[in-house]
């Protein structure tokens, strides 16, 4: 596994923020499997159970919230990260309703914050997560583009969008490609992907999660927006594309320093009850009702992103199909609630089995 992304992570040290998180664990895993001197920063673990303390990583993990920029510095004056994966978020559009101060500290000034990090400590490379839901939203028909306008209309995807900008002026006025190898040293990428889904998320208020944590109480899950449309892809997915562009920015490619989009092929654009239909063909247990409360919090109904930049100029794809992402994710949970086994390390193995039998780039390189 060391020899993935051309062995560039090898050795390598790699702060991630968020690293408590449903992302966030699965990318320490993978780090750390191909020999990355992992250091994770993050608030505790935010369910009770969590992957990332089930996965009982021999790493080197921080409690710390991305808003206090002396411990942030502090962080990277001792450990000195060639490259740093910004995932640390208030991820939830529900929660954003309710707490919109927080979300806004954490998403933006947060973000600030761990930017101003990096450029007080000359760090090499950074990749910056956002999400699909930073666009604005026509709810149209069409794939976003990473040059389309930003917006949000709950204050979770307005906040998400308002990191980007943020990115954006950054890489403009501090980090900016004209000026590599002269004013400064450091390339910053953002990343956008659409609904990610996988074994060991616990999050409040996501779709798989509410079904998992249903059946594993023998009740009905209650159903919110049957009919949203959403891309829905395995959490391997878009983490193979921050880790391609995370070896770019290591190889000093200064033009992968710019805005990508992570998503499923168009088949993976389905509804919300034809998830819950799906996922019940690999759990005979999963039963579900549908939440006919007139009074639920806006959320997007028709999302998706146009991923041609990534395939054409970093030759990425995706390499699971829809029944098979649904297929992994129903099988890691039932795994974990009826024998207590996790398939983390067998889902990694499969999915870069897959990508090699493909000839992706970064599974053979």
């Amino acid at each position: 596994m060391e020899n993935l992304f051309s062995g560039v992570y090898k050795n390598k040290t790699v702060l991630v923020t968020g690293h408590s998180g449903f992302k966030g664990s699965w990318l320490v895993y993978w780090l750390h499997k191909m020999g990355a001197k992992v250091i994770g920063y993050s608030l505790e673990a935010p369910t009770a159970p969590n992957h990332i303390e089930l996965l009982n990583l021999d790493i080197v993990s921080i409690i710390g919230d991305i808003r206090d920029l002396k411990k942030l510095n502090e962080t990277f004056e001792t450990y000195k990260p060639d490259i740093i994966f910004h995932l640390a978020a208030q991820p939830l559009v529900r929660l954003s309703y309710e707490d919109p101060i927080e979300t806004y500290e954490t998403n933006v000034i947060g973000t600030l914050k761990v930017f101003e990090a990096c450029r007080t400590n000359n760090v090499k490379a950074i990749v910056n997560i956002t999400s699909d839901k930073a666009y604005e939203n026509k709810e149209w028909i069409w794939g976003y583009r990473e040059n389309d306008p930003m917006g949000g209309y709950d204050p979770y995807s307005s906040s998400k969008g308002c990191a980007d900008l943020l990115a954006n002026s950054y890489r403009n006025s501090y980090f900016n490609i004209n000026d590599y190898k002269t004013k400064h040293n450091t390339l910053l990428a953002s990343c956008r992907a659409g609904n990610v889904i996988g074994g060991g998320d616990w999050a409040q208020d996501r779709l798989i999660t509410d079904i998992m944590l249903s059946v594993s109480q023998a009740k009905k899950v209650s159903i919110r927006n049957p009919y949203a449309t959403r891309p829905w892809q395995h959490v391997l997915e878009p983490l193979s594309g921050y880790l391609h562009i995370g070896q770019k920015l290591l190889e000093e490619k200064k033009e992968f320093g710019d805005a990508w989009n992570f998503g499923p092929s168009d088949e993976g654009s389905i509804t919300v009850e034809e998830v819950v239909k799906n996922v019940k063909k690999h759990w005979d247990k999963i039963d579900y009702e549908i939440n006919k409360d007139p009074n639920q919090p806006h959320e997007a109904n028709l999302l998706k992103l146009d991923c041609s930049k990534a395939h054409i100029l970093l030759k990425w794809q995706d390499v699971w199909d829809s029944d098979t992402t649904f297929e992994k994710t129903v099988k890691w949970y039932k795994a974990y609630y009826e024998n207590n086994e996790l398939l983390t390390q067998f889902d990694l193995q499969s999915y870069i089995a897959d990508a090699r039998s493909k000839s992706i780039e970064w599974a053979i390189s």
